[in-house]
Formats: C-alpha cells, sequence, structure tokens
C-alpha cells in the first residue's frame, strides 16, 4: 500500500528534524513529576484523558495476511480517512515538539527488539508517557535486531483517536490517546507479530519458576505460564508464592503480561518493569502490594487523597488504575536471575494454566488433555462483569491466547500450541483454573434488564493458591469430570471442594442445562476458524 510506504519515509525521517529533542532520562522524569503528584510512600501518581486502551479504535495496516478479517463502523472509517491522516499527521510531525527515546526489548541473545518512541510534548503528558514506558523497557545496546518504531500524539483531536498499526514495518502510531497501555501493548504487538516469523509464539501469559517438594519428598522444578484475560487474576497469581514454604520449595517470578515462546519450551522475556493493575491489597497479593509502596513505582488513575494518601481499592475515578512497578521492588527472593525460562530439559516439566473467570457450573480446577489445553488456548474464555459491561453481565467473551494483540491468522497460533503440546506429552501439564466461581443465576427484572437473582460463590485467592500448590507438589487425586470430559480433583488441601459442589445451588436440568449450552458455544465459537485442527475443534464436544 502506498500508505504503508509514505509512513515509513515519514518516521525514518524524524531523526533528522530540528524539532526533535533528546533529552537525557533525568530531563525526562524531571518534566515528568511536574504535572504529578507525590503520594504518602514518596512516588508519582499521574491522572490521564484516555483510562484504557483504544481496542475499537485500532486499525491493523499492509497486506492482506495482516488485514483484520471484520472491522466495526470506526475501524472502517479510519481505513477510509487514512490517506487524508497521514498527511496532516506527516504535516503537523514537521511542526510540533517531538522527543524521542530509545530502549531495548528483552535480554537475551536471541531476540533483542530496539524500540524508539518518539512522542509529542505539545502538552507535558508527553513527558509523562516517556517516563513511564522507559521505564519497563531496558537501557539501548547495540543489538538491533530488529527495530521498532511508535510515533504518540496525546493531543491529536479526541473524536479522531486512532492506533494505526503498520506490523510489516514496524511502527505503530498512537493519535489522540494520553494512556500508558497504548506504547506498552503498541511495541510488545509488533515483538509478536516478528517473533511469529521467527518460528516462536508470542503470548499473553505470565511467566514463573515453581520449587515444590513431591509426595517422594524430592524437590521439583518447573516452569509456568498463566493465561488470563484482564481481571481474571494473572498477575496476582504470577505474582504470588502459592504458600510454598517448605525447605528448598519457592517461586522465582520471570514476567506479568507478555513472553516469546520457542519450541524447546524456553522463552524470553521482553520487559524489566510490570504495567499492573493496582486494585490490590496487602492480605491476599503481598508481593504486588509492598511494590506498588516503594518509591520507584509511578501509579496512574489510582485515587489519592488531598494529604497524599493512595486508595487502591476505590475505583470512583476509573476501575482500570495501574502501575508502572519495577521488577526488582517484588524482592530479590521472589526473583528469577532473568526475566526468561530454560528450555524443558533443564526442568523437571512445565505447568500451563488457562485462567477464566466462569460464574456457573465450570469447575474451579480442571485438567486437560494435550487437545483440550490447545482448544482452551483457543477459547481465551471468561465472562463479562457487572463492572465492565451491566448489559452484557454474565455473558461469555472469548479472545484466542486470551491475546488481544494477534496479528494474522489465529488458528496458526492455536495449531502452533497444539504441536508443541503433542511434542512434549510427558513434560507439559495443562489446566482451567476458574478465578470466578459457582452458583451464579442471572435474570431480567420487570424492566427487562439483567439482574443477579442468585450471587456467586467466588473462589478466594488463598484458594487458588492452594490449588496452584496442589499442582506443583503433585499431591492431588483426579477423577473423571461427568459433564465436560475432562479430570476434576477429589480432594485438595487447604480448599474445601465440597462448598463447591454444583447441587448446592441448581437443580440437575439447570446443571444440564448449563453445561449443555456452554459447551454447544464453545464448540460453535471454535467451527469459525477454518484452519483450526479439527482434533482442537473435537474437544470440547
Amino acid at each position: 500500500m502506498e500508505e504503508v510506504e509514505r509512513v515509513v519515509e515519514i518516521v525514518k525521517g524524524l531523526a533528522h528534524q530540528p524539532n526533535v529533542f533528546y533529552p537525557t532520562d533525568e530531563e525526562i522524569q524531571e518534566k515528568a513529576q511536574e504535572i504529578g503528584r507525590r503520594t504518602e510512600f514518596g512516588n508519582f501518581v499521574f491522572f490521564t484523558s484516555v483510562r484504557s486502551r483504544s481496542a475499537g479504535s485500532t486499525v491493523y495496516i499492509g497486506s492482506p495476511k495482516v488485514m483484520q478479517p471484520r472491522l466495526n463502523e470506526r475501524q472502517k472509517e479510519i481505513v477510509k480517512n487514512l490517506p487524508r491522516t497521514i498527511s496532516l499527521l506527516s504535516k503537523y510531525l514537521r511542526k510540533a515538539p517531538l522527543i524521542c527515546v530509545k530502549r531495548t526489548m528483552g535480554d537475551n541473545p536471541h531476540f533483542t527488539p530496539h524500540c524508539t518512541m518518539f512522542v509529542s510534548v505539545q502538552r507535558k503528558d508527553g513527558f509523562r508517557l516517556a517516563y513511564m514506558w522507559s521505564k519497563l523497557m531496558f537501557n539501548p545496546t547495540e543489538r538491533r535486531d530488529p527495530d521498532f518504531y511508535l510515533v504518540c500524539v496525546p493531543e491529536w483531536q479526541e473524536k479522531d483517536r486512532q492506533i494505526l498499526v503498520f506490523p510489516e514495518v514496524g511502527i505503530t502510531f498512537v493519535l489522540g490517546s494520553d494512556y500508558l497501555g497504548e506504547p506498552k501493548k503498541g511495541f510488545l504487538r509488533m515483538a509478536m507479530w516478528e517473533a511469529k516469523n521467527r518460528g516462536m509464539l508470542g503470548l499473553h501469559a505470565g511467566a514463573k519458576i515453581i520449587r515444590a517438594r513431591d509426595k517422594n519428598g524430592k524437590i521439583r522444578r518447573y516452569s509456568m505460564l498463566l493465561f488470563g484475560l484482564s481481571g481474571t487474576g494473572k498477575t496476582t497469581h504470577s505474582c504470588h508464592r502459592h504458600g510454598l514454604t517448605e525447605e528448598g520449595e519457592g517461586v522465582e517470578i520471570v514476567q506479568d503480561d507478555v513472553i516469546f515462546l520457542r519450541k524447546d519450551g524456553s522463552a524470553l522475556g521482553p520487559e524489566r518493569g510490570f504495567f499492573l493493575k493496582t486494585d490490590i491489597e496487602p492480605v491476599n497479593q503481598p508481593l504486588i502490594y509492598r511494590a506498588a509502596t516503594k518509591k520507584n513505582t509511578i501509579l496512574e488513575n489510582v485515587m489519592i487523597d488531598h494529604q497524599g494518601k493512595v486508595y487502591f481499592l476505590d475505583d470512583t475515578l476509573t476501575g482500570n488504575g495501574r502501575g508502572v512497578i519495577l521488577r526488582s521492588d517484588l524482592g530479590k527472593e521472589n526473583l528469577s536471575s532473568t526475566i526468561n525460562l530454560p528450555p524443558l530439559d533443564e526442568l523437571d516439566g512445565l505447568i500451563i494454566a488457562f485462567i477464566t473467570r466462569r460464574n456457573t457450573v465450570v469447575p474451579i480446577v480442571s485438567k486437560l488433555t494435550p487437545e483440550q489445553g490447545a482448544a482452551f488456548f483457543m477459547l481465551g474464555e471468561s465472562i463479562e462483569t457487572s463492572a465492565g459491561d451491566p448489559r452484557r453481565a454474565g455473558e461469555s467473551i472469548r479472545v484466542v491466547g486470551t491475546n488481544p494483540f494477534i496479528i494474522g491468522d489465529e488458528a496458526e497460533e492455536g495449531n502452533w500450541f497444539y504441536e508443541f503440546l503433542k511434542a512434549h506429552p510427558q513434560k507439559i501439564q495443562c489446566y482451567l483454573l476458574n478465578t470466578g466461581g459457582v452458583g451464579e443465576i442471572i435474570g431480567k427484572n420487570t424492566q427487562g434488564e439483567k439482574v443477579v437473582l442468585q450471587k456467586v460463590l467466588r473462589v478466594q485467592i488463598s484458594e487458588m493458591a492452594s490449588i496452584i500448590r496442589g499442582i506443583a507438589r503433585g499431591m492431588i487425586k483426579w477423577q473423571n469430570d461427568p459433564y465436560f470430559g475432562n479430570q476434576v480433583p477429589e480432594k485438595i488441601e487447604g480448599v474445601n471442594l465440597d462448598k463447591f459442589n454444583l447441587s448446592r445451588f441448581y437443580s440437575k436440568d439447570q446443571i444440564e442445562a448449563y453445561v449443555s449450552q456452554l459447551k454447544r458455544e464453545r464448540r460453535e465459537y471454535l467451527q469459525k476458524f477454518p484452519n483450526l485442527n479439527p482434533d482442537i475443534v473435537n474437544a470440547v464436544s
């Protein structure tokens, strides 16, 4: 496309323009903090105009293999107006004051993209974006393979907000958003596309190492991947000890968001900082809470009073309060010495957990076959909550790989993942973890509005920690599940399984109706992918 060639020309020319400045990290920090507020912890909190990603205004542009198959009306409008937008942007970028920040993604000998961000500083929040993003990545190195560029113009007209992604040339434009999640995910999205082209699979998943004592008293060392959509507990359990306190046991936190999986089971991490949701408290999330109160942490849209006191659980401003937390602030004793996972031949195995949040009949933990594991990778399912969209509360939502940043054929990624599972049958265990609960019934009131008729019995963080501990220790005895064709536990230390028994909440007919509906939804969803291996589709039948 002509527009692709034009954006390459625009971006490559920016470095030589007189309106582009290269401030030091100290200068960026000083300018950014002028618009922040110092908290009781000595760190800073900032407030943005946009408080979540603009997924509905994001378009991928290039050859047919990267274009989105389905566009909403706003995305169609963006594509239609693309030539005009590029023309306006070209003129604007020659006039506006811009700063340039360079960083390296990753710390390994295989894949370390060189990332260059140009951000407009017409408003000081441009400095804040540069300040926060630079904390997530590594200082620039001599390794520059490949090159990614992102241009951020926060002051672009709000009504014309758009995210333009040109994956095949490694360029993204963020126009009209001052939310840090856009540049962060913008670079990671481009990296996941390039990783796939190099035979890896970019995963939206947390990663850690677990050391656990098995039933014979031997310490086993596993890598663990935790998939999950926003709000399901991916970060919470990526940064949790799970009560592994016996001698020799413990966890080594690696990454919380994205990794690049290789066919030998090793994985490359991209970041030195975590961009975490801050709906946290110290009892069940002690590691995250402690890190969030460190001086290095940078908070975004978190409630603070006139005296600087922070209220992490106050969602008056947004349910998406965030914080940039340095990985090192999680405590050296809880960290892996590297942000990468070793290959499977150096470990006792790999534990893969697909975290869902369902509230009716899904067991709180299920053990999966490789086919079922690949199916749940493709399903990437959870539910919409009342806090997210009251009109759709309780409805299923599904995102392949729990990864809303996939570029290209999603079935290709599911098939890659399935082949990976089959290649290591003795080393890989797959589980579905339900961090929601059971027992909920959604109905309608006299006005036709959806209401909760029967509340869900929720799985507590401590209970899920016990489940993961039992898996790691190999202490759970499994039995066949009569409803979904996988396996469920007979007993788990630290969890009263009887209280989650479906017969306590539903009649037999209700259980069968919920199960039948969910299995039908899953099957119909997987059948939408014509290139998907049929063994994956049949795994939910």
